[in-house]
């Protein structure tokens, strides 16, 4: 499935370099829009929504939940919404929709409206997921795909880091205008790079997709182990906060800039990780990274000094996003036709949104249990990052030609 010439490719068909460039800043405002911004600017949100008493405090925490529940049914449908009208349509689409669930949310019509608009940002934000890594990276040059795939998805790191520091300047001109300029800023973005994305096409419909033996049960271990990340990354990502003013005694302002750590290393973490995996490769970068993760959870578990739970958090941010390229690099490995490449990734961003639901409840339950010791989700953290290492050594996976 290669694209047709357009502005940005040669009369050859090889993307350009400035086309190749401007395409991957294209992908990287898709992943800030429909993940970035539309998942984790509603995290600073939530206390001034129940201070200004738009909802009760119930039912704005019931709406963080809507928008996971999206990018589940987003990431299991975005291949059905690609086959019918086209991937690059679906991708700007999604963008345009982002941005009117935005402009939506800024009026408390009714906790049923903003339940709609914010399930909608998530099912936008699992349709860019799953599609954006294939329309991007397959006109990429092998070689640069690691670095690619990490500025693509640096629009995670970009959303974390904003969620920390944009938001809270824009809530000071209230809560309707904040939504407003989420909204300004998704659509300014998405015309910006509107005529940077290649020709539209549907991808050809048809069942599954024959694979070799050895590819499909390396795909399998890949999704096991990309789920066990899922239930690393949570705690911090949803407790890391409410673990420095409850767990630690720090005060609401210094937890606060303890997420804006926890967003720089978000921002440092899909380069550095793409960057890792061009020079070293995809599967080495995955097990060095796992071993700084779980380093990083053990030390938020036992450190006392503020540096080591700065650092720690720090390493902690640049997983999120920075595993992404990473585990994205790999599947591009196993499998290197673009239809392939995508229901793969499909399968794998939908197991790691399944699991990271269910690990929400499952923390929010251990917490509880623990009398809220927040130490044993970070254990818990540890523990998964670890079962994931252990398995990558294990199934000893070999190299394969394209499938």
């Amino acid at each position: 499935m290669e694209s047709q010439t357009s502005s940005s490719l040669p009369p050859g068909g090889a993307p350009s370099p400035s086309g190749v460039a401007a395409l991957i800043a294209a992908g990287m405002c898709a992943s800030l829009i429909g993940i970035g911004l539309a998942r984790f600017a509603y995290t600073p949100l939530i206390p001034p929504l129940i201070a200004a008493r738009w909802f009760s405090p119930d039912a704005v925490v019931f709406l963080a939940a809507a928008n996971l529940l999206g990018y589940l049914l987003g990431a299991v449908g975005g291949r059905r919404v690609a086959s019918a009208v086209g991937e690059v349509a679906a991708l700007k689409g999604a963008m345009l929709l982002t941005a009117l669930a935005f402009l939506a949310c800024a009026l408390p019509v009714s906790p049923a409206w903003f339940f709609f608009w914010r399930l909608l940002s998530g099912v936008t934000g699992g349709v860019i997921m799953v599609l954006v890594g294939s329309v991007v990276l397959h006109r990429v040059p092998p070689e640069r795909r690691g670095m690619a795939a990490g500025a693509i998805f640096l629009g995670l790191g970009a959303g974390i880091a904003a969620s920390g520091t944009l938001v809270p300047v824009l809530l000071r001109t209230g809560l309707t205008v904040t939504w407003i300029g989420l909204a300004a800023i998704s659509l300014v973005l998405t015309i910006a790079t509107w005529r940077a994305w290649p020709p539209n096409e549907r991808p050809h419909a048809g069942g599954s997709i024959a694979l070799p033996q050895q590819a499909r049960r390396s795909l399998r271990h890949l999704y096991g182990q990309y789920g066990l990340m899922a239930l690393g990354v949570v705690p911090a990502m949803v407790f890391l906060v409410d673990y420095a003013v409850r767990g630690l005694h720090w005060s609401v302002t210094a937890g606060s800039l303890l997420w804006v750590v926890f967003g720089m290393g978000a921002l440092a973490g899909p380069l550095s990780y793409g960057a890792a995996a061009d020079r070293i490769g995809f599967i080495r970068t995955g097990r060095v990274t796992l071993a700084l993760q779980l380093l990083a959870a053990v030390l938020l578990v036992y450190a006392t000094s503020t540096t080591l739970v700065l650092l720690s958090v720090f390493l902690l941010g640049t997983y999120p996003p920075g595993a992404v390229p990473v585990v994205l690099g790999r599947v591009n490995e196993l499998v290197t036709s673009p239809p392939a490449v995508q229901a793969a990734w499909s399968r794998a961003t939908t197991t790691f949104a399944l699991v990271q639901a269910i690990a929400g409840y499952l923390d929010s339950f251990l917490l509880t249990a623990s009398g809220g010791n927040h130490r044993w989700l970070f254990m818990l953290a540890a523990a998964a990052f670890l079962a994931a290492l252990v398995w990558d050594f294990l199934a000893g996976r070999s190299k394969l030609g394209p499938a």
